[in-house]
């Protein structure tokens, strides 16, 4: 690593300079009372040029917290968690694999808020568009449904839980609840259900597991892994019982569906 920071300081003083001279005229010419999105300067020759200010730095900013925001207020947390005890269960380490668990995950959490994500087109994002809605207003209509469907997902006790961590005494409307208190109690009853669920799958194929190891233990055939064994019998059982649809078909239906 010391070899590297004679590179990196050398570097820093290279970009420094650029990245001054690349945003200070920005930050200048900036509208005390808005920023322009895109600023278009034209030239003597009549080119034009176009520069992206800061508000759109801000924007790309935002948009990273979006894979937050999927995990935390969808249906997402579930499915996953579900998933990889379902795999554990089976003991197939890496089938499937993760891209496609995260990919089924990923467009179930799509089917399963389909109502909930054309409810916020309709009340907000189409109001926006044609410019109905100021930007804070659509935000505050989108909220609505979001809300909703975390309140009908999280227990009281959590919400409780949260509520007096943060030292609010009581809370008579649901629509009060802040979302500073709503996300982690959604995200925290999310969790309890789905390794209440996880549990449920998890003991048929732990049944397996015991009886294939009593089995090889009164054979006396202590060296051989169980696992080996039992593998087979378990991947059988679940395609008999059409595991996969039972699976999904069941998380759908905790959520209402």
């Amino acid at each position: 690593m010391p070899l590297f920071l004679p590179l990196f300081k050398r570097l820093w003083r290279v970009l420094t300079p650029i990245l001054l001279l690349l945003f200070a005229p920005m930050a200048l010419a900036a509208d005390p009372f808005g920023i322009p999105a895109i600023s278009i300067t034209t030239d003597a020759d009549g080119t034009q040029n176009y520069s992206v200010t800061i508000q759109i730095l801000f924007l790309m900013t935002a948009l990273t917290l979006l894979p937050a925001l999927l995990m935390m207020m969808t249906s997402f947390t579930r499915i996953i968690i579900v998933f990889a005890i379902l795999r554990q269960a089976l003991g197939l380490q890496q089938t499937p694999s993760n891209q496609i668990l995260l990919g089924l995950t990923l467009f179930l959490t799509i089917f399963i808020m389909t109502p909930v994500f054309e409810t916020v087109n309709e009340i907000a994002l189409q109001p926006y568009l044609k410019s109905e809605l100021q930007p804070l207003q659509a935000v505050q209509q989108a909220a609505g449904p979001f809300r909703e469907f975390m309140l009908g997902q999280t227990r009281e006790s959590d919400l409780s839980l949260f509520a007096r961590i943060a030292h609010i005494d009581q809370l008579s409307d649901p629509k009060e609840v802040p979302f500073s208190i709503l996300v982690p109690a959604f995200v925290t009853s999310e969790l309890k259900t789905a390794f209440q669920i996880g549990f449920m799958i998890f003991i048929p194929f732990l049944v397996i597991d015991l009886v294939v190891a009593s089995v090889l233990m009164a054979m006396g055939m202590m060296m051989m892994s169980p696992i080996i064994i039992s593998l087979p019998f378990k991947i059988m059982l679940f395609v008999l019982v059409d595991g996969w649809a039972m699976v999904i078909g069941s998380l759908a239906a905790s959520y209402g569906i």
